[in-house]
């Protein structure tokens, strides 16, 4: 049941993509989150402690709730089972977001392609914190190219690597399908309600270095493991692709700490190795080396090696899943 699930939920965001903003649970957790920042918010890292715990309680039952009174009415019939498994899917698919993020990408690269470099600045703001308003062809560029394998840890990697351990380990466990399902479920639940409380609160400004300690780093824990795996997906992605692979594994292994992020360094250090190029925010960091320049089709490249990185890392799982039922058989 957890791969039909995960596959089916692969399946719905690749060709669906994201829910409507009003029925979708990450902007429920970002008003349960903005909800307790307003009446905890005090400027200390206990509060941020308080209010990390607070907002992971809360979330939870976003997804505890639908599929525990699913699974307490199962007995009535098949089809409890099979609206059982939608709802997994539905929710499973909504902690990540493969399709948005690719599709962001592909929107700047085509902006660029047309000769628009205002629109594609304008389309960047929407993805990177920085200003952009005044950077050029090329940081533009760079900027899609960061945020794209910073984000797919954040947006696909590490959720369904939660989802699947905890899964695998409930099952070995010997929980019942069901309730293996459900914490594999919470898993993923709990990694996304991490990285949106990191979006929202993990930031060094005044207001919100106290009360975002606590909440960035539980998000850098929860994606250290993942972001390493993803840097060797990416590698793997790289040979698979014709590109240079031995380049990519040098700069992750150089240039991944550069970054503030103890995590995000490996993922674009490694792009930028496999691309021979050089990605940089100005006065922060500088990944890889300016072997080749920046163009457009650097976009479309950092795409293949993320959408093959990912599909990769699906079919590991998947692998594992199958070993796992055939020694259930």
């Amino acid at each position: 049941m957890l791969l039909t699930i995960l596959l089916f939920a692969l399946a719905f965001d690749l060709l669906i993509g994201e829910f409507p903003a009003k029925i979708h649970p990450v902007v429920w957790i970002g008003k349960i989150i903005s909800f307790f920042k307003k009446y905890l918010g005090f400027d200390n890292k206990l509060s941020g402690f308080i209010i990390s715990i607070c907002v992971i309680i809360v979330s939870s039952l976003i997804l505890l709730v639908p599929m525990m009174i699913i699974k307490h009415f199962l007995y009535l019939n098949d089809g409890m089972i099979y609206l059982f498994k939608l709802a997994a899917v539905l929710l499973l698919s909504s902690t990540f977001s493969v399709k948005l993020l690719l599709d962001c990408a592909r929107d700047v690269e085509k902006d660029l392609k047309n000769n628009n470099l205002n629109k594609a600045r304008q389309a960047v703001s929407y993805l990177v914190s920085r200003k952009t308003d005044e950077l050029s062809k090329e940081h533009v560029i760079s900027a899609v190219i960061e945020t794209l394998t910073e984000n797919i840890p954040d947006s696909y990697i590490s959720t369904i690597f939660y989802y699947s351990i905890v899964g695998i380990a409930a099952f070995l466990l010997g929980f019942n399908d069901f309730d293996v399902v459900i914490l594999a479920l919470l898993a993923a639940f709990i990694h996304r309600v991490a990285d949106t409380m990191d979006s929202m609160l993990g930031y060094k400004t005044e207001e919100l270095y106290n009360i975002g300690f606590i909440p960035a780093h539980l998000d850098d824990i929860l994606n250290y493991i993942p972001a390493r795996i993803s840097g060797v997906m990416m590698i793997i992605a790289s040979a698979f692709l014709g590109l240079n692979w031995r380049g990519a594994s040098y700069i992750m292994k150089r240039d991944a700490g550069n970054c503030d992020s103890p995590n995000s360094g490996y993922t674009m250090a490694t792009v930028a190795g496999a691309l021979n190029i050089q990605l940089e925010k100005e006065g922060v960091y500088t990944l890889g080396d300016n072997l080749h320049p920046l163009k457009a089709e650097c976009i479309d490249k950092a795409i293949d090696i993320a959408r093959l990185s990912i599909f990769l890392f699906t079919i590991f799982f998947f692998v594992v899943f199958m070993d796992l039922i055939l020694l259930q058989l």
